[in-house]
Parts: C-alpha cells; structure tokens; sequence
C-alpha cells in the first residue's frame, strides 16, 4: 500500500514540474512577444493557458484521491496541502503570461515609448523568481526558496520606478498617454508574477519544514 503511494506521491511531484514548466515557456513567450512586438509569439504564449489550467485540475484531483484514499503521514499532509496551494500560485502566473500577451498584441502596431525601460528588467527578474521557485521545490532547497522570497524586493523597486515614469510621462507628453498606462499595466502584472513566486517559494519552504510565515 505504501508502494503505491509513493508511486502516486511521485506523479504528483512531476506534474507539478510538468505544470511549472509550461508556466515558464508561457512567460518566456510573452517576454520575447512583448519586447519584440510579436503577434505570433504572443498568440502562442496565451495559448499554453488552457493546457496550464488543466494541468491544474488533474493535480488538484490527485491530490485530493490521495487525502481522501490514503492515509498520509505528516510529512505526505505537508507536501499535498503545500502543492495545492502552489499550483493555485502557479495557475495565475499563467494568466498573467496572457494578460501580458494580449496588450502586447494590442500595441503591436505602436512603436515603444523609450522612456519606459525599467520593464524588461522587470521581466527577467520575475521569470527568473518562478524558475527558481520551482526548481527549489524540485530540489528541496531552502535557501534558494529563501533567495526567491528576498529578490521580490528589486521587482516592487522596479515597479515603482516604472509608476513614476509613467506619471513624469502623462504629465509632460499627454499623446502618448495610453500607451504608457498599457506598459504600467504590463509592469503590474509582471510584480505580480514576483508575488505569486513568492508564494511558491514560501510554500516550498512549508513542504520541507512544516512552517510557515503567514501561519
């Protein structure tokens, strides 16, 4: 019996992977479309959504035939309650991957503002924070889970120099006004990607010692 579990507990570990590496082409597609202003690349970033949400949905179901059919340890507890909470996390960074390629293909045909530069730093750094929290799950490694955690801090100063770019920019060139609110727009959900891996990497951190700091 416990053979068996672990077998499933195994499955559940690479769908996870699985689900976490579509999340990560989804957004390495929407950055390429968003700095190349491409339509195509941006098509197929938005289409990797409904694999990730049904990704989502058979992890949930397993994780709920293994609560409901076996009897996990607290260490097993730990790990299912922590991936469903991650892939909840993992889901919204896929949809924010669409956001991001549909105002891409909404300004596909307007040339950049220059003054708006901070955001693809933005973007590297928030890729970067969901691979590496995903890899810290793969890896069961705290301190590349903690390291995730601490870069949040130089996307929500990006975020914030973005803002005020944006503000200089509607009060002195008013032309070009929507243009700028689409890229903060962009810029939001691209904080927001850092939030979500955040919440990963405090879940991996959950998974591996039982603690939590929100708990």
């Amino acid at each position: 019996m416990r053979n068996k579990f672990e077998e499933q507990l195994n499955l559940l570990n690479d769908m996870l992977i699985e689900m976490g590496a579509l999340v990560e082409k989804a957004i390495a597609l929407a950055i390429d479309a968003l700095e190349k202003q491409d339509i195509i690349l941006a098509k197929q970033a938005i289409a990797f959504d409904d694999e990730i949400d049904q990704k989502e949905r058979d992890i949930e179901a397993l994780c709920l035939k293994l609560l409901l059919q076996q009897q996990p340890v607290a260490r097993d507890l730990r790990l299912i309650s922590a991936v469903l909470k991650m892939i909840t996390d993992i889901e919204r960074i896929g949809d924010q991957a669409t956001d991001i390629s549909e105002i891409t293909i909404m300004l596909a045909e307007t040339p950049y503002l220059k003054k708006i530069e901070h955001i693809p730093q933005m973007a590297a750094t928030a890729a970067k924070m969901v691979t590496d929290s995903i890899d810290a799950f793969v890896k069961k490694d705290l301190t590349l889970a903690q390291s995730v955690i601490k870069e949040d801090d130089t996307v929500d100063e990006l975020f914030t120099t973005v803002r005020i770019n944006v503000i200089e920019l509607l009060r002195t060139d008013g032309e070009n006004g929507e243009q700028a609110i689409d890229l903060m727009m962009i810029a939001k959900y691209f904080e927001r990607i850092g939030d979500h891996a955040v919440n990963i990497a405090e879940w991996v951190i959950f998974s591996i010692t039982g603690k939590h700091d929100k708990w």
